[in-house]
């Protein structure tokens, strides 16, 4: 909450790079056909690192981390991204960020497109929009960004400034990105046309190299035809050769050639300077220009990997299955038909004699009713419950409302109460911020009105935060399976039920009908210490009404539903292709965190 008019104007330099001894935070991103990176979700990007760990000349399945993106793989060796149904390739990269920036806390800013669903902002803007956010500035300019548009925090939209249109925003919580240490590793590390070793006879590489032997066979075939003395660039392929020197590509000591360019050199010969999207593992965020070679035209029709999902319900026609199997068998190499692996999301079916009480836990259920709102506590009371008064400020700016702190309050004349003067400051108790009283008068009213207060700087809580989820019932109760990762253990499962209703005074839209899709929901965890603590203080969390909201849905894009509340749960029981599962060793310590930030800590349960 800010001054209407004191805005962000950016400067005109891009992102920094983090020193080489600092953890950063690792987002890996595509080029689309408008040149501009577009980072894959969070849940992707830990799936390609666990690979790139394992194999850094390996290739990702992405479609065993999101069921969208069946129809892709990534080849690390050539840095691009390929989709089987349509054999188009683009450059993908790995880009670095720091820790405390947006990926790291796994925020993500998004706008609504012409299609009601929504669109996640490049990884840069995301920071600077964030970045602005946290400042509590009340508008920011992109313009220095190279966008025409303006952000206003207080409607959460987007408006062009050439056209006046505005569009919605979001800003919604998601797993955090990988983190990496230590220094970036050279692009020499991920060597392009060498090989050493006996070749990987697993499924997975077979399925890769018997493609690349396809798709380098029948292109090269077509471009002879079309394009005799001459070897020409694929559109598809962004700048880059289409395999390296040695897998049946070109011939070694060719070249590409680049219309208006000149004669390119080969990759492998020396001298010759990296193309784009090739070994662009370490590129760091300043590097954001597209450096893309001319393109010339592909032989349409011919596929380039064998295709996925192939039943009529797949993302993929059957009769484009059909043709890619028929133009590999015509050139001789064999056909690779696979499906998507399904998620697990619930054990094996377990008998009510044994589902037992989770021990250490007092009962097997709670409920939550209608919220009584407070009337004991006017919002003048809790502000001056929890700050000293300051007589002598300093002479700096107040970040709720950005004026100085020796001047009055960007709210004089908005607000008006009685007894609080504009110029009168405030320091909170525990973490010492200091801001005008008026301003954290109206953020207060802004907010839930629970009685308790939360710094807009540190995110201290002073007293005790509670929600506005509607009224349900939640469960809890041993099971005998074991979770991937805790194979000794036994599962806690707790089962979240919560009915349709109507929208009270503290949500979006009192007295209109709420939705609650997927109930009841399942979520796990394990039976250890750790696995106990954290369902503790689930309990409280939900007795504070602190994990499900009244908001627009994620995945849907449905208004007015019931939706997590920025506390992650696992609802995947036997696998983790959705990134909502197990084995992931950090989630406890994530959600303890989670907790944390909602002011639900271990000194609760003592209380």
């Amino acid at each position: 909450m800010a001054r209407q008019g004191v805005g962000a104007m950016l400067p005109t330099g891009g992102l920094g790079f983090p020193p080489q001894n600092l953890a950063r935070v690792v987002v890996w991103e595509w080029l689309n056909e408008h040149g501009r990176w577009r980072p894959y979700s969070a849940a992707v990007c830990h799936h390609i690192e666990n690979v790139l760990k394992e194999d850094a000349r390996g290739s990702v399945v992405l479609g065993q981390v999101d069921v969208q993106l069946a129809p892709y793989i990534i080849d690390l060796q050539s840095m691009h991204q390929f989709r089987q149904d349509t054999g188009t390739m683009r450059p993908v990269r790995r880009n670095f960020y720091d820790p405390s920036s947006a990926p790291g806390k796994g925020i993500v800013w998004e706008w609504e497109n012409d299609n009601s669903s929504w669109t996640p902002y490049d990884m840069d803007i995301c920071i600077t929009i964030q970045n602005a956010y946290e400042k509590q500035h009340p508008w920011l300019d992109l313009s220095s960004l190279g966008f025409c548009y303006l952000i206003y925090f207080s409607s959460m939209s987007q408006m062009n400034r050439q056209t006046q249109r505005k569009r919605r925003l979001r800003r919604r919580m998601d797993l955090a990105y990988p983190l990496t240490m230590g220094s970036i590793p050279k692009s020499q590390s991920w060597p392009v046309g060498t090989s050493t070793g006996t070749p990987c006879s697993c499924p997975q590489c077979l399925l890769v190299n018997s493609t690349r032997a396809a798709s380098n066979a029948i292109l090269a075939s077509q471009r002879r035809k079309l394009y005799p003395g001459a070897v020409r660039q694929s559109s598809t392929f962004a700048g880059s050769a289409l395999w390296p020197v040695g897998t049946g590509g070109a011939a070694k000591g060719e070249g590409l050639r680049v219309p208006g360019a000149g004669f390119a050199p080969s990759p492998g010969a020396p001298g010759s300077a990296p193309l784009p999207g090739l070994n662009n593992l370490n590129r760091p965020g300043t590097q954001r220009g597209a450096a893309i070679g001319a393109r010339a035209a592909v032989p349409p029709g011919v596929p380039a990997l064998p295709v996925k999902n192939l039943n009529s319900t797949g993302p993929i026609h059957p009769a484009l299955a059909g043709m890619t199997g028929i133009l590999m068998c015509a050139a001789g190499l064999p056909v690779c038909l696979t499906r998507a692996p399904k998620p697990i999301l619930h054990p094996p079916p377990v008998s009510k004699s044994d589902i037992k009480p989770v021990p250490g836990i007092n009962g097997i259920c709670r409920k939550t009713k209608k919220k009584h709102l407070k009337k004991s506590k006017t919002p003048e009371d809790v502000v001056r419950r929890y700050i000293q008064k300051v007589k002598n400020p300093p002479d700096e700016d107040c970040t709720i409302c950005m004026e100085r702190l020796v001047t009055s309050s960007g709210y004089e004349g908005v607000l008006s109460h009685r007894g609080i003067k504009p110029e009168l400051v405030g320091r909170l108790g525990r973490c010492g911020h200091m801001y005008h009283l008026l301003c954290l008068l109206a953020m207060y009213n802004n907010g839930n009105k629970d009685g308790s207060l939360q710094c807009p700087t540190c995110k201290a809580i002073y007293g005790e935060k509670t929600g506005t989820q509607p009224p349900g019932k939640m469960e809890f109760h041993l099971i005998p399976h074991s979770l991937p990762g805790y194979t000794d253990s036994k599962t806690i499962r707790i089962v979240y039920d919560i009915p349709t209703g109507i929208q009270g005074p503290e949500h979006p839209n009192p007295g209109k009908k709420f939705t609650a899709r997927g109930f009841p929901r399942h979520c796990y965890l394990p039976d250890n210490e750790k696995g106990r603590k954290v369902l503790k203080l689930l309990i409280v969390a939900w007795d504070r009404r602190l994990i499900f909201t009244i908001g627009t849905s994620n995945t849907t894009g449905e208004s007015d539903t019931v939706v997590w509340n920025e506390i992650h749960h696992k609802t995947e029981f036997g696998s983790n292709l959705t990134g909502h599962g197990y084995p992931d060793p950090n989630y406890l310590d994530n959600v303890l965190a989670e907790l944390l930030a909602q002011g639900v800590s271990e000194a609760t349960l003592k209380d």
